[in-house]
């Protein structure tokens, strides 16, 4: 298992950019056709960084930066079979998100702390 990428939710989408891009180093790239505007900013072929656009209508804390989620990634289905298991057995609160179009599969635990936990795999 391996950090996949961070989730940064921020209310200057632009601004930050800026700073990931031409401070950091990293460069925008694909990013699939959200709900909520964002860019995937890349290191080599990875999509390191994940920004999303702060919106209104949502809790105050909603309108300041933070970080949403982190992803990890799992190797293959045996391992996430596993840690399946693990979460169930475990009675925490989750979702799965399995599409059919290819797309990589996705467990959702939110945690206390605000902050929730991606795990990802290719199906």
């Amino acid at each position: 298992m391996y950090l996949d990428h961070a989730n940064i939710v921020t209310p200057d989408l632009d601004a930050t950019v800026r700073f990931f891009t031409e401070v950091i180093g990293l460069r925008a790239g694909h990013r699939p056709n959200f709900r909520v505007p964002g860019v995937w900013l890349y290191r080599d072929e990875r999509p390191l960084i994940h920004l999303s656009q702060a919106t209104g209508g949502s809790p105050a804390t909603w309108l300041s930066s933070r970080i949403d989620h982190i992803a990890l990634r799992v190797a293959d289905l045996t391992e996430w079979t596993a840690l399946l298991d693990r979460v169930n057995a475990s009675g925490l609160d989750h979702q799965i998100h399995t599409p059919d179009d290819g797309s990589d599969f996705q467990l959702w635990v939110p945690l206390a702390a605000g902050v929730t936990v991606e795990v990802i795999v290719a199906p």
